[in-house]
């Protein structure tokens, strides 16, 4: 599971790919769709996909010539959901004054 994690958190270091992404999150996408909307070349937005895929953020199915990019939101899910443990996040850890309570 830590490999995974640190896949997913390199993944979304970039700013292209998290770019890449939030398309994603509106709608399935080809390769040439993706590229169309960025001022890089093509085999830099295809590096992008395949980190992306490597870290499970994305699917690719084939749809004839082309290939359709679709998000995978569980990984997030779960990625986060790790996060939130890591940290604790909104658990009380018992740290903080009740109300009424003086210093």
């Amino acid at each position: 599971m830590e490999q995974a994690i640190t896949r997913t958190l390199h993944a979304l270091s970039d700013p292209t790919r998290r770019a890449i992404l939030q398309m994603l999150n509106e709608r399935d996408m080809t390769a040439g769709e993706i590229a169309a909307r960025f001022a890089i070349s093509a085999p830099s937005v295809s590096h992008h996909l395949s980190v992306l895929k490597a870290a499970d953020l994305v699917t690719a199915e084939r749809h004839g010539q082309y290939i359709v990019y679709r998000l995978n939101a569980t990984v997030l899910q779960e990625v986060l959901s790790v996060l939130l443990d890591l940290f604790k996040v909104g658990v009380d850890t018992g740290n903080h004054r009740k109300e009424g309570d003086h210093a």
